[in-house]
């Protein structure tokens, strides 16, 4: 196996999304989109022939067993990322997939064993840490040019999407926090470096969204960290307006990616010191070309990866007790049939 093979990727589903987070990138690094499975097959049948996916399979199930497959991208409903991410894992494939990875802790600690067994790699989709956006922000705290970190916070909101989508759906594992707010609190652990260790919540509120019994609008949490700074993340599925920041806040300066989630839209690093203000551009290659690249690097030559099953885990015990911390259920499991 030499550096250059490509990849042979299974795509689970046919989501929106996965235009932008797994084809494009994978035509642009020379990967191979090998087979997609959808519930529908005519679904599939026309993503396959819209995005150059070479064939269907006949089920989810079909996919993931089968031997060409070498790595599983899952960007199902939430409630399906640990399933068939076990699933996955069982078949002995690597694993890429969309944020959240699971639908619980609980679920996410069987997902992190199941990769430990499989010894094959499992990421979950934060793409935004692989953009010379983020990277920056890092480096301008590394550098000392921001002084010592007092204060992070990350909004991260959009407006809200249609009654029937399945983000308001609670047995779908939905909610702001879920799709939205996860961004946040994993922007603000990967500052640990600089902060003394990794945050701890404080308090976090929110407000349910009417007709979505247990489903997040928004979701609010502080957090501290062990140095001494404070933290907070926000998220917001019904907002006024798109909105995707983070802020950090040092005793010299401080430094705002303008979109960090989505830096293909807006490159933007806006740093204020003593000095002065300046804006950096960073470039509008999308973070999800960054991050397949570092996926396969990971596979190929084995170059180390940020990000894994343990820290997927970590994650989304966050979330649970955010959740529980805002007076909402935590999002339940889905197991799936037998025959799946």
């Amino acid at each position: 196996m030499t550096t250059k093979e490509p990849l042979r990727i299974g795509v689970l589903g046919a989501a929106r999304i996965a235009e932008l987070s797994v084809v494009k990138p994978a035509h642009t690094c020379g990967h191979r989109l090998v087979v997609v499975a959808a519930r529908d097959r005519d679904r599939a049948e026309a993503f396959a022939a819209a995005h150059g996916v070479e064939r269907v399979a006949g089920s989810y199930a079909d996919l993931v067993d089968d031997p060409e497959v070498e790595v599983v991208y899952n960007p199902l409903a939430n409630s399906l990322h640990g399933p068939w991410n076990l699933a996955a894992l069982r078949a002995g494939k690597h694993v890429l997939t969309e944020k959240p990875s699971a639908s619980n802790a609980e679920e996410a600690r069987e997902v992190g064993e199941a990769a430990a067994r499989a010894g094959t790699v499992f990421m979950e989709g934060f793409h935004y840490l692989f953009h010379p956006v983020t990277r920056r922000l890092h480096e301008l705290l590394g550098s000392g040019e921001l002084g010592a970190l007092r204060h992070v916070e990350a909004m991260v909101a959009m407006p809200a999407p249609p009654d029937s989508d399945v983000r308001w759906s609670l047995p779908l594992a939905g909610g702001a926090l879920m799709d939205l707010g996860c961004y946040g609190l994993h922007a603000l652990r990967m500052l640990a470096p600089w902060a003394g260790g990794a945050p701890r919540l404080v308090a976090a509120r929110g407000e349910g969204r009417e007709g979505a019994e247990g489903v997040d609008e928004w979701l609010y949490a502080d957090l501290e960290f062990p140095g001494g700074a404070t933290g907070a993340a926000h998220c917001h599925m019904a907002y006024h307006e798109w909105q995707m920041s983070c802020r950090i806040v040092g005793t010299r300066g401080e430094a705002t990616a303008v979109n960090f989630v989505q830096p293909h839209l807006d490159d933007r690093v806006v740093v204020r010191t003593a000095t002065g203000e300046r804006t950096e551009e960073l470039g509008r290659r999308s973070s999800y070309t960054y991050q397949l690249e570092a996926f396969a690097a990971r596979l190929r030559r084995g170059a180390p990866l940020a990000l894994d099953a343990t820290d997927a885990l970590t994650g989304m015990r966050l979330i649970d007790e955010c959740y529980q911390a805002a007076g909402f259920p935590v999002r339940p499991r889905t197991v799936l049939p037998t025959a799946a």
